[in-house]
């Protein structure tokens, strides 16, 4: 009896020292199948550095869309009562209950409180942790990934675990799934990053000059300043063309126009030629309020190779349509992030943290904060990198922001690109209007992108959508042109032109999304226009198809873009010195915003808010609209879609009516 008494005494000691039990522990996220460009190679060092991120899911993100319906659907009771920006955080901020129990879930398992980073409104959770540690916590196998194609190195595991209790809360963690970069290590350098060879502003140039080329005719009985127009598109043309007020109004003080650009700086040489023989109604010396993010430059000599024109367009676009109105430039990136990361990785992350302090912490669809294996990382170690930390919520967005560059979805992550658009969808609930260019290829994106000639399948035949013209919840800008002797008051078509090389076919971009579906306000045009375009190609219908099984070309139930249209062809510029054509949506999205900051110019004046997203309103209200039925944009072996009466893919709702919008505008709330 005492032996079994001091046995059970025993076991009861023990019982009482154990450890806590630990809590069940599931799969949270799983690669399905190896990555086609990613090899998997040798196992982490346990003592590697691995910088783990954690997000938590926010709140309320299905009702996102019925809050931006609310406030600009025309119909609505609360049409223009915009959110302030408290609010969207608040409403969609993660409940601080779950960010603690993610740290006491860390912190029973020996990643101590002090080494844990948390955002101020508690979004993510960050720190640096050792190889061995990370894979003890989340019950995985940490692997160097080296790509098929380039010498970039990442890390990343085929699958980790979280507690069961956590999943529902936990959205994405870095590096997982997901591959990412290391930070430190003993042996081998993470941080380099490759370039690219092909910019993301697809907009072309030829030299050019004012007389009129071979084989074109002037239509006559016009006058002299709007009589070349189909091939030197001036500011006087444009105005001529959309019935645009040659005198304005004083400023509002709260109506600049936003532009954004990465990876291209102006030169100021460049603009005052400009302004001096194209348009001397904008004074020499006349440039864009800056507003640099995260170590951007402000312009470049005319010479550097860092001026391709394109930001140029953008200001000289803009100040001549809305001068004596300011003009923001959004410019982003060091100056050794952004010249090499112009191409397919990095879009919008670094501005968009600069306009909301939240963005650069919160989780949403999977991804957090600024993602480590696409976006730039600051402070930047490397030699003549911006030291100082990430701007976040810096700048005030102005009402009205154009950014003329994009890429073709499937470049980017599903959940990387839904994060975004949800943020833009936040900008629209606090009265902002977000214009993207649609691109250039037609149905394709640019050559090599996807196939060799920019589309998607094994023998690229499936058209190749855009992105961000693919969320619903920005404006898409496609293209449009005078054909050879038509005058101003003709109608346009859609732009496409012969520039040579890879851009034979250089045409407005326009589809249907594999990513996001139709939103509410383009049910009634999309389904009229296929209910009368008589499209024979294959379809399909549904979301992230598999382009290697599918018979389709297209999405039928994506969302559909371009949204409206706009001059993008001959818009004379200087590049360098030299007198130079621009062709491209790049010129239409600036052109069209414009527009919009000029109608919001007189809304101010009487009292009443900015129009803010801009969609449901034209989309119900498309006679405000010049339809375009004239043109197509081609694109892999096919000749893409046509423009048809009523909206379609290839220039949407049309181009501007000034005075029709302006009446239309001023008479809503």
């Amino acid at each position: 009896m005492v032996v079994v008494h001091i046995a059970v005494l025993s076991a009861l000691a023990a019982l009482s020292n154990a450890a806590p039990s630990q809590p069940k522990h599931v799969v949270h996220e799983m690669r399905e199948k190896p990555s086609a460009d990613w090899i998997k190679s040798a196992r982490i060092e346990p003592s590697a550095i691995l910088p783990v991120r954690i997000g938590l899911s926010q709140t309320n993100l299905e009702k996102g869309e019925e809050f931006l319906m609310d406030i600009s659907n025309p119909e609505s009771a609360n049409y223009g009562k915009y959110w302030a920006s408290d609010d969207v955080h608040d409403m969609f901020a993660p409940p601080e209950k779950h960010v603690d129990a993610v740290r006491e879930w860390l912190t029973t398992a020996g990643i101590e409180g002090h080494r844990v980073v948390r955002s101020d409104n508690k979004g993510w959770l960050a720190f640096d942790a050792t190889t061995e540690e990370v894979e003890r916590l989340l019950q995985a196998e940490y692997h160097e990934h080296e790509h098929a194609q380039s010498d970039k190195i990442r890390v990343g595991c085929d699958k980790y675990h979280v507690p069961e209790h956590l999943a529902a809360h936990i959205d994405y963690i870095t590096p997982g799934v997901k591959l990412t970069q290391v930070v430190k290590h003993k042996t081998h350098d993470y941080t380099k990053r490759a370039s690219h060879a092909e910019a993301v502003r697809t907009s072309k140039y030829i030299e050019a000059n004012l007389e009129l080329p071979e084989g074109w005719a002037a239509p006559q009985g016009l006058a002299a300043d709007v009589q070349t127009c189909s091939f030197n598109m001036t500011p006087t043309c444009i105005k001529e063309l959309y019935g645009i007020p040659k005198t304005l109004k004083n400023p509002h003080k709260d109506n600049s126009l936003g532009l954004y650009e990465q990876g291209d700086y102006f030169s100021k040489s460049d603009l005052d030629l400009y302004w001096k023989n194209v348009n001397p109604a904008v004074p020499e010396g006349t440039y864009p309020t800056p507003a640099l993010i995260d170590g951007a430059n402000f312009s470049v000599p005319s010479y550097s190779s860092l001026n391709q024109g394109e930001s140029n367009i953008d200001i000289e676009m803009a100040f001549s349509l809305i001068y004596p109105q300011t003009v923001t430039l959004y410019q982003v990136d060091d100056q050794v992030y952004e010249p090499e990361e112009i191409a397919t990785t990095n879009l919008f992350n670094t501005f968009l943290d600069a306009l909301d302090g939240s963005y650069c912490t919160y989780a949403a669809y999977g991804e957090k904060g600024d993602d480590l294996s696409i976006d730039p990382i600051y402070p930047n170690p490397a030699a003549g990198g911006y030291k100082g930390k990430l701007q976040c919520g810096v700048y005030k967005p102005t009402n009205v922001i154009s950014a003329s560059y994009g890429q073709a979805e499937a470049d980017l992550p599903l959940k990387y690109t839904q994060r975004q658009c949800n943020e833009f969808l936040k900008l629209g609930l606090q009265g902002h209007s977000i214009l993207f260019a649609s691109g250039d290829y037609g149905v394709a994106s640019f050559a090599n992108d996807g196939a060799e000639n920019g589309c998607l399948g094994p023998e690229g035949k499936i058209f190749n959508p855009q992105y961000p013209s693919n969320c619903p919840y920005v404006t898409s800008v496609g293209g449009t042109m005078l054909y050879n002797g038509q005058s101003v008051q003709d109608t346009e078509s859609v732009m496409h032109v012969d520039l040579g090389g890879t851009a034979a076919n250089f045409s407005s971009s326009g589809g249907f999304s594999n990513y996001f579906l139709r939103p509410w306000y383009q049910e009634f045009a999309v389904e009229k226009y296929f209910a009368t375009a008589d499209l024979s190609y294959p379809y399909y219908a549904e979301l992230s198809v598999d382009v290697n099984t599918t018979s389709g070309l297209f999405n039928s139930i994506g969302r559909a873009y371009p949204d409206i249209s706009a001059n993008g062809a001959y818009f004379s510029s200087f590049l360098d010195g030299k007198f130079v054509h621009f062709f491209g949506a790049s010129l239409a999205s600036p052109l069209f915003a414009s527009v919009l900051t000029l109608l919001n110019e007189e809304r101010l004046s009487i009292g009443k808010g900015p129009i803010g997203f801009v969609n449901p309103v034209l989309y119900a209200n498309p006679h405000v609209l010049n339809d375009i039925t004239n043109g197509t944009n081609v694109g892999c072996g096919s000749e893409g879609f046509s423009a048809i009466e009523g909206w379609d893919p290839a220039t949407g709702l049309g181009t501007p009516n000034y005075p029709k919008m302006k009446e239309l505008f001023l008479a809503l709330p």
